[in-house]
């Protein structure tokens, strides 16, 4: 009996799509089960890694990031479902509260980096990854723009710079992270800077025009009236992603660069010490959540 009923919603599934429900019934016939490796394209993962050296603990470097990217591919993927969806706040709160564990994944894995790499052999091999620089992963970028207006993403010596009414294309040109990459005195950009806006900047400038008035920020702001508890997730996540996380990363970065008082260069050539920390990139997706005093203090803790 429940095997007719299965035929049976098969084929009203395929008559409504108008399709002929026999020759996807008689595909099935033909079909090759399907098993984990190929689902899951382990084999062209484990082929990704690309090492430039001979030094085994490069490979680690290229996984841990290539893991990152991932892990970042899924925040894209919640959020998106977001922006374009009225806003639910039970689908929100499950929502955010992925994307808050996601983002503590980014913050304790960075425990590979600090203590899954040989100190001198990193040391090392890093300098044949120059230019390259995780300051160059759109998919940050992205995340930022889905989360916030542009306007958040311009710390306060940028805004000092910004016409009275500012475009897309002004914001971009003031947003905090080009200040890794461009001497604002000389007009001179890094290399790693330029090669990311060769690829990306006008992906960017087009994803902030199609979303303008839609971020996260947006909704939770028309919404009007959300839940203490909405408002806690959305907290949580701002403080994980713009404070722990980067908080993190420059400890990492301290590690490697300049545990022994060497004062290394980044491989993107940016003044890595200013720009990772949060009081200088002073990126907040809502910032009408926070208190003034908690927006002063921020990066403190």
């Amino acid at each position: 009996m429940n095997n007719e009923k299965t035929i049976h919603d098969i084929e009203t599934k395929y008559q409504q799509l108008g399709e002929n429900p026999e020759t996807y019934l008689k595909g099935l016939l033909y079909s090759k089960p399907i098993n984990y490796w190929d689902y899951v394209e382990v084999d062209t993962l484990l082929s990704l890694q690309k090492p430039r050296t001979d030094f085994k603990d490069e490979e680690i470097f290229i996984m841990y990031h290539q893991v990152t990217e991932l892990v970042l591919k899924m925040m894209v993927h919640e959020i998106k479902q977001m922006v374009y969806a009225p806003l639910d706040e039970d689908v929100w709160i499950d929502k955010i509260g992925r994307l808050n564990r996601y983002t503590s994944m980014l913050i304790t894995s960075f425990d590979v980096m600090k203590y899954g790499m040989n100190y001198d052999d990193y040391n090392t091999f890093r300098r044949t990854l120059a230019p390259a620089s995780g300051f160059q992963s759109v998919q940050f970028r992205i995340i930022e723009i889905y989360c916030t207006r542009l306007g958040n993403l311009v710390n306060e010596e940028g805004r000092k710079r910004l016409p009275a009414e500012p475009s897309v294309a002004d914001y971009f040109d003031h947003i905090y992270w080009k200040d890794a990459g461009l001497n604002r005195s000389t007009g001179k950009k890094s290399l790693t800077l330029q090669q990311f806006e060769e690829k990306y900047l006008d992906r960017l400038i087009a994803l902030a025009n199609k979303i303008k008035g839609n971020t996260l920020e947006d909704k939770m702001l028309k919404a009007n009236n959300c839940s203490e508890a909405l408002k806690h997730k959305l907290k949580e996540f701002d403080h994980l992603y713009n404070v722990a996380w980067p908080m993190v990363h420059l400890e990492t970065a301290q590690h490697y660069l300049d545990s022994k008082g060497e004062n290394k260069a980044a491989t993107g050539g940016s003044e890595w010490k200013k720009y990772l920390h949060p009081k200088f990139q002073q990126r907040k997706f809502f910032p009408s959540l926070w208190s003034g005093q908690e927006i002063g203090d921020w990066g403190n803790t």
